[in-house]
């Protein structure tokens, strides 16, 4: 499995357009194929900084991901919505236990 974790600062006065653009990639993204997880979700102590987090079944599930054209739009749109570059890591994962 993959997983895919981090953080994106957003403009202040880009959040609400942030907001609508990560609720519909986030919309497209579940129906994927390979998708497990993945959702966005605001910082409690700043809600300019988002989280987002992805389980994603395979590399090859996670590569056709970033070519899908909602992917491609809102990363092309993280450039006017972004305060900042995101920190965002990818892991592989050998297995997973309840904790």
């Amino acid at each position: 499995m993959i997983v895919v974790a981090g953080t994106i600062p957003i403009r202040p006065e880009a959040r609400e357009e942030a907001v609508r653009a990560a609720v519909a990639v986030v919309a497209a993204t579940k129906g994927e194929e390979g998708c497990i997880a993945y959702d966005f979700y605001a910082d409690l102590a700043d809600p300019c900084r988002f989280h987002v987090f992805e389980e994603w079944a395979s590399p090859e599930a996670l590569a056709a991901h970033l070519q899908q054209p909602h992917t491609q739009a809102f990363l092309a749109s993280l450039g006017r919505l972004a305060a900042g570059p995101p920190n965002v890591k990818r892991y592989v994962v050998e297995r997973t236990e309840p904790l």
